[in-house]
């Protein structure tokens, strides 16, 4: 079951809510805050990371971790990011819809592909902004109320250096016990990346009062500046924004 659907897809052009919904919202908007719904784990970066370059450039690295709204916004507010574009990868179906995706059968998750000038910031930055703030990487198949293959965490390499300092990350943080349960985040080579619809870019940024966001993504975006204040960036880049 698609639990987004309950609480917010009223903006993805179906326009329509149900009477569950304006309960779970009523339930939220009365009895939770963000604080509630959303933590961040302080972590170390990786103790090996594919170099800096020395030439500004871009590079492009692929996180899956639940809803990837939520993500996306993390990395528009992250200091080195030029891009961060909302789609699907990790599956079999060619140029597959969201609600083909949202059925879990494609074998997509949700995705961000992430295209960042790594003269400013590493991919290992990256991963522990991804590992600490963007999601849980402890939720096997899930994020908060979202659940199904297609919200499972994962990073898509695009490289072999990524797809090795990932897993060393990994296997890092398991032997320091940095969370309280194994990371069940897969690691696997980057097939195809394929961006979401239109009204999937920027949505944490466009509907900031969406009860979903304010529970679940603004809180993510509020870590992020806590806990790594020289990588936050107060304006996000969007997608579209050819400033960048």
């Amino acid at each position: 079951m698609n639990n987004r659907s309950l609480f917010r897809r009223h903006g993805t052009g179906t326009g329509r809510k149900t009477i569950l919904a304006g309960l779970c919202l009523a339930l939220f908007n009365g009895f939770a805050s963000p604080a509630m719904a959303e933590s961040a784990t302080p972590i170390s970066p990786p103790l090996t990371d594919v170099p800096l370059s020395a030439e500004s450039g871009t590079e492009r690295a692929v996180f899956a971790g639940g809803c990837f709204w939520g993500v996306q916004a993390v990395f528009q507010h992250t200091k080195g990011v030029k891009n961060a574009v909302s789609g699907y990868a990790g599956g079999t179906v060619p140029n597959p819809s969201y609600r083909q995706v949202s059925t879990g059968s494609t074998g997509h998750a949700e995705a961000v592909e992430v295209t960042f000038d790594p003269k400013e910031i590493s991919f290992g930055r990256l991963m522990q902004v991804y590992f600490s703030v963007a999601h849980d990487p402890t939720q096997l198949n899930r994020q908060e109320p979202d659940e199904g293959d297609q919200y499972r965490s994962a990073i898509f390499a695009t490289s072999p250096a990524q797809q090795s300092v990932a897993e060393s990350y990994i296997a890092d943080l398991g032997k320091a016990h940095a969370f309280s349960s194994p990371i069940v985040t897969q690691v696997e080579p980057l097939e195809v990346f394929y961006p979401a619809e239109t009204y999937h870019q920027n949505y944490a940024t466009l509907h900031p009062s969406s009860t979903y966001i304010a529970v679940y993504d603004r809180p993510k975006i509020a870590n992020l500046k806590k806990l790594y204040p020289e990588l936050y960036r107060e304006h996000p880049v969007l997608v579209g924004d050819n400033s960048n």
